[in-house]
């Protein structure tokens, strides 16, 4: 009985790491490849491109001789004439100007509008492909959904490095090997975090 119970326990094993690592094959090396261009930003810093503009919206929207202004109604507005990609990250109102920050992976753009004038300075700022992936590793500015991505990845990646482990129990010949050999990766990453991590 006892046997049998390890043989199931082996075989399932073995089908659950072999087919939730092929489908998560694409996950896993987006996120292995993208842990290498996150640590060499450098590499990739020149792709960055800034642009400013200037414009004028509605007086009536920012000129309202109070504290609220018209958020919608600007931040459409600068949608529509910039193509204004990213999520509005904060809107800022103090008695001269109105501030108005969009963010998305790889992307900002900030808008600084007179409040009296309507009158408006518009920096867009484009970091590259890199910088857009390694936003999305990091799941800056993507949003809730991308987020869960991120989380049921990292439960995907957890789950077939369990299976994994098991598996090498039921391989007799290189069992002692292997767990050695996790030992060792354990202990050689935990010395490089005490002996070079400031």
């Amino acid at each position: 009985m006892k046997s049998v119970l390890k043989r199931r326990i082996a075989k399932y094993s073995r089908w659950l790491h072999i087919y939730t690592s092929m489908a998560s094959f694409v996950i896993v090396f987006f996120f292995a490849a993208t842990g290498l261009t996150l640590n060499h930003v450098n590499w990739f810093a020149s792709a960055e491109r800034a642009t400013r503009v200037t414009g004028t919206l509605d007086p009536s929207w920012t000129n309202t001789g109070s504290s609220e202004v018209h958020k919608l109604e600007i931040v459409e507005a600068l949608r529509r004439r910039h193509g204004i990609g990213g999520a509005v990250r904060e809107v800022r109102v103090d008695d001269a100007q109105t501030a108005v920050s969009f963010k998305g992976p790889g992307y900002s753009a900030d808008a600084f509008i007179d409040r009296k004038t309507g009158t408006y300075d518009l920096t867009e700022t484009r970091m590259g492909a890199f910088a857009i992936l390694n936003d999305l590793h990091k799941g800056r500015d993507t949003g809730a959904v991308w987020s869960t991505v991120i989380d049921v990845s990292a439960g995907l990646l957890t789950f077939i490095s369990i299976t994994g482990l098991i598996l090498i129990f039921f391989i007799h010949k290189h069992r002692v090997a292997g767990l050695v050999l996790v030992g060792i990766g354990g202990a050689v990453a935990y010395l490089m975090y005490a002996a070079f991590v400031p």
